[in-house]
């Protein structure tokens, strides 16, 4: 009951407070809808694409963007209906799990706001709207997947997030076998509908602790059996992928999976004990790993159509794993090492969110493998989300950044550790709680790991993973009361309205630049001076316009 309800007013006057119950159904159902919005846009954003080849790598980009941000701005509003009818977690805490909420909420906060910042003050206002719709985008999916967790929607959208993760792999594996299609790239296969195999297998090393959570804590043994086949699935792409940022973030992911994994065996033979409680399962373990390493053998024996120059191609890339001297990984280097000079130029702002590609040019020497002939650079972003972050928003958005990170590291670490104190009284929670923060530390570890060697939270396809499996795990984690506070929910779900209002806008842009796509590829000047119109920040777009108008003089 809210607190006007408990005055002692006339009959006449009290106001209409609908019971408890309708409130928590009509709760729960915003949450199901937040669930159901994640799944679907998750899997269609693996699956999004163009094929406009002249946009080799926008044409994967851009569709994807517009994806995220429609789905991002559905969940806020649908999450803004959540929170109003009775959503909101309070601040009663059980252990100290909502005060850690609350740094990592605002480190989150702080973030978006020095991204904003520093897209004000950018060159390239259109880049830095970009980039930081995706981080808007991926902060809002992150606090709308907590909140339905916390309603019961975790399961559907973690399994939602398995499954658009075996499709991404599927599509990709799809091309290593001989599928050729428009929406397709041959530059950099087998990338499927992603355009390139490292964001492919950046996404796969995500997906491994996800979807082994999956396996473990289903309780129908058929979706667990689906969960095994998505880690055969994952394992085959990784290997075919040769990328040795994603086997190294694979790797690593498993550590503070088995951590948990094990901590959680340990908690449910004590819960048991006490006739009560879930434990792990050793079958689905050993399945798991036989998985694995069947869709890798069947990876390196089955016959494809990739074209690699190495007659051993796998095992090079193996020795390579950790080569610094040559190659990627000493262009890697320089353009790290390069690209500190843009935040000794501005370490408090940075040059912008998406902004990077204007800049580096400028303090890249010659023999930098980065920029092209004509002085841009070969990727809009840098080989790494770190060095994009520290670079693009300056140190204060590296530093929140940071904070968000531990935050949910030591969320991860409580509930592996702590499990067993956390909810005294109730020790059957302990093991899933503990299985959920090994899972979190995987996903995670996979994310930094991945990102300290490519773009991954920097793209569309990453974020709408990453961020809503970060969402629904902490919530799995971290043990809260509820409390109402009407005049705070209030505050929440006009925040929420006004975030989906904005990120609508964001994906009415990146709308018109799939728009645009087709405009320019007809190649005729009303085409190009439209396509200019609609993608105003679009370089190549501009450059084309440009020359038309010179050819008219």
């Amino acid at each position: 009951m809210s607190f006007s309800a408990a005055l002692p007013l006339p009959p006449t006057d009290r106001p209409t407070v609908p019971p408890a119950a309708p409130l928590a159904a009509t709760a729960a159902t915003a949450a199901r809808r937040i669930a159901r919005w994640i799944g679907a846009g998750a899997v269609l954003a693996m699956l999004a694409a163009a094929p406009y080849r002249a946009f080799e790598l926008d044409r994967f980009f851009v569709p994807k963007e517009t994806v995220l941000l429609l789905v991002a701005a559905a969940a806020c509003w649908a999450a803004a209906r959540l929170v109003r009818d009775g959503g909101a977690i309070g601040r009663g805490p059980i252990g100290r799990g909502p005060a850690r909420e609350r740094v990592v909420d605002a480190a989150l906060a702080l973030y978006l706001a020095a991204s904003l910042v520093s897209a004000c003050l950018a060159p390239s206002a259109w880049l830095a709207a970009r980039a930081v719709a995706i981080s808007a985008a991926g902060a809002a999916l992150f606090w709308t997947a907590r909140a339905a967790a916390r309603r019961g929607a975790a399961p559907s959208i973690l399994t939602a997030l398995v499954v658009a993760v075996t499709v991404a792999a599927a599509t990709a594996l799809l091309q290593a076998y001989g599928v050729r299609s428009d929406y397709f790239s041959v530059n950099r296969a087998p990338g499927g509908t992603f355009g390139n195999r490292n964001f492919v297998a950046h996404l796969c090393a995500i997906g491994l602790p996800l979807a082994a959570y999956a396996a473990l804590r289903s309780e129908r043994f058929i979706a667990a059996l689906g969960a095994v086949g998505t880690t055969l699935t994952l394992g085959a792409m990784l290997v075919l992928s040769r990328s040795r940022g994603a086997w190294l973030a694979g790797a690593v992911s498993a550590v503070p999976l088995a951590i948990g994994l094990l901590r959680a065996a340990t908690l449910g033979r004590a819960a048991a004990g006490a006739g009560a409680g879930w434990r792990p399962r050793g079958g689905r373990v050993l399945l798991l790993l036989a998985a694995l390493g069947a869709g890798a053998a069947a990876a390196i024996r089955l016959p494809n159509t990739l074209d690699w120059r190495s007659d051993s191609p796998y095992l090079d890339s193996v020795k390579g794993v950790v080569d610094y001297k040559a190659g990627s990984g000493r262009g890697r280097l320089e353009q790290w090492q390069h690209s500190a000079r843009l935040l000794a130029d501005d370490p408090l702002l940075g040059v912008g969110p998406g902004n990077w590609s204007v800049r580096y040019p400028a303090v890249a020497p010659a023999g930098d493998p980065s920029p092209t002939e004509d002085r841009t650079t070969a990727n809009p972003w840098p080989s790494s989300d770190l060095v994009a972050v520290a670079s693009e928003r300056g140190l204060r958005g590296l530093v929140a950044f940071g904070a968000v990170v531990l935050g949910l590291l030591w969320t991860a670490h409580r509930a592996v550790w702590g499990g067993a104190t956390l909810v005294p009284g109730r020790p059957a929670e302990a093991p899933a709680r503990a299985l959920a923060g090994g899972a979190l530390g995987g996903v995670i570890a996979a994310t930094l790991v991945a990102g300290a060697f490519d773009a991954v939270l920097l793209l569309a396809a990453p974020t709408i993973v990453v961020w809503p499996a970060l969402g629904a795990l902490s919530a799995l984690a971290t043990p809260v009361e509820e409390r109402e506070r009407s005049g705070r929910n209030r505050v929440t779900a006009a925040a929420a309205r006004t975030g989906a209002t904005i990120l609508l806008l964001g994906a009415g842009l990146a709308a018109a630049h799939l728009v645009a796509m087709p405009l320019y590829e007809d190649g005729g000047a009303e085409g190009v001076r439209a396509a200019a119109r609609l993608a105003p920040g679009d370089y190549r777009v501009r450059v084309r316009a440009g020359v038309l108008a010179v050819a008219r003089g």
